[in-house]
């Protein structure tokens, strides 16, 4: 059994509902950004400061990508075990779900348990759809599907920015944006119950099949240092992007919130629009470049454009959108790289236990990434510029770290 064995109108309607789940994906993953201050002004009431909201920013962040992290590892397995579509209908309805919880929440203990429950699905969607649309469209060049399916995840984003631009989000109105969130249910019911499953996953299961190599083969001597590289090459772009890129937004809106309470969600939505472009590129610049020089300048024009966005502009200055967009464009090129290039330092009998094993310790460390930038935040008074810039130089590590990965995919053995 392959991918012929579904018509072409059932591949359509895998490729739209992993498009649809990593499009709210990217509603979630935006959401917090865009919703945190109002969230904790309404919820610290007297309490609160700026150095409290920042703080607060972060450990959202943090909870969010632990649970992404750990969402990762066992909903990705569990897809390997009982199916992509059933593995990725559970966690949208984990993230929808635990979303729509948080317009009860009370206290920020509340929404910060949400925040971790809701990355468990945002972590499962990812692994989950993606090898279910490349089983079921296995003629399709790998940086095409790659492109597709991380547009619509910065797409998520980008509409989210728009809906928050149409009704401002503000400490007296930002319930109603968690509602929103827990719409996707929906689509998570009908990947259960009606979405066909991979004819490769069917056919594999029937298949007898040595275990998979234990991750500790990735830490022996022959591997070791391509491991290490793996792990930083993967976390490099997300603390970057959890820990400084993000900043912007609670900077514009405590910048701006007084006179113009959109404009945090059109700082959002600039960001996005070039993020959107730049996650479709990426995988093409990336195999057209070569693994190196693309790493490479892409993690100089990020750290540039970052220390720019942080240093040589600000929120309500005309030049403030551009910039933002067009780090959006470059930061975001990270990800098309590791889509297409981050399988390949590993040999074969290892490759999808390394790739997993890379992306995630790239996320757990982003989490601990966000929190010490928020500790950092507070020791800094609540300057989001100073703490942005900063954090920004994580960018500049990649120019270092790409030397250490192998130059070509044949510089190891297939296995």
């Amino acid at each position: 059994m392959n991918n012929h064995s579904l018509s072409r109108g059932a591949r359509i309607a895998v490729l739209c509902a992993a498009c649809l789940g990593l499009l709210f994906d990217g509603i979630e993953l935006g959401l917090m950004p865009v919703a945190s201050l109002s969230v904790s002004k309404s919820l610290l009431g007297d309490a609160y400061t700026p150095a409290a909201g920042g703080d607060w920013f972060a450990r959202f962040t943090a909870a969010l990508m632990f649970g992404a992290a750990l969402g990762g590892i066992f909903l990705g397995n569990l897809g390997d075990r009982i199916g992509r579509t059933r593995a990725m209908g559970i966690s949208i309805l984990f993230y929808s779900v635990f979303a729509a919880l948080g317009a009860w929440v009370q206290t920020q203990e509340q929404m910060l348990a949400l925040r971790f429950l809701v990355g468990l699905g945002v972590g499962g969607m990812w692994p989950n759809g993606m090898a279910l649309v490349a089983e079921c469209w296995s003629s399709a060049s790998r940086p095409l599907v790659s492109g597709v399916m991380s547009a619509g995840l910065n797409l998520g984003i980008l509409l989210l920015s728009q809906l928050a631009t149409l009704w401002p989000i503000t400490p007296d109105s930002w319930r109603w944006l968690f509602y929103l969130a827990g719409i996707p249910a929906v689509l998570g019911i009908v990947v259960l119950v009606a979405l066909p499953e991979s004819p490769t996953w069917l056919a594999n299961r029937r298949i007898a099949k040595r275990p998979p190599p234990p991750v500790s083969e990735l830490f022996r001597p022959e591997l070791l240092k391509i491991t290490l590289a793996a792990i930083l090459i993967a976390s490099i772009p997300l603390i970057g992007a959890w820990s400084a890129s993000k900043w912007m937004v609670p900077w514009a809106d405590k910048v701006a919130s007084g006179s113009n309470a959109g404009y945090k969600a059109t700082t959002l939505a600039w960001w996005s629009l070039g993020a959107t472009i730049g996650s479709f590129t990426g995988a093409q610049l990336a195999s057209l470049l070569g693994r190196r020089t693309s790493y490479f300048l892409i993690s100089l024009g990020s750290t540039l454009l970052t220390v720019a966005m942080f240093q040589w502009t600000a929120p309500l200055q005309p030049s403030f959108h551009p910039v933002v967009f067009t780090q959006g464009f470059v930061a975001t090129l990270f990800f098309g790289w590791l889509a297409v290039f981050l399988p390949e330092l590993f040999p074969t009998r290892v490759r999808a236990t390394g790739s997993g094993l890379a992306f995630n310790s790239g996320r757990f460390a982003t989490a601990i990434g966000v929190l010490m930038a928020g500790s950092l935040f507070a020791y800094l008074g609540g300057d989001y510029a100073r703490v942005g810039t900063i954090c920004s130089l994580i960018y500049s590590l990649g120019m270092l770290v790409i030397w250490l990965a192998p130059a070509r995919s044949d510089d190891l053995s297939s296995g």
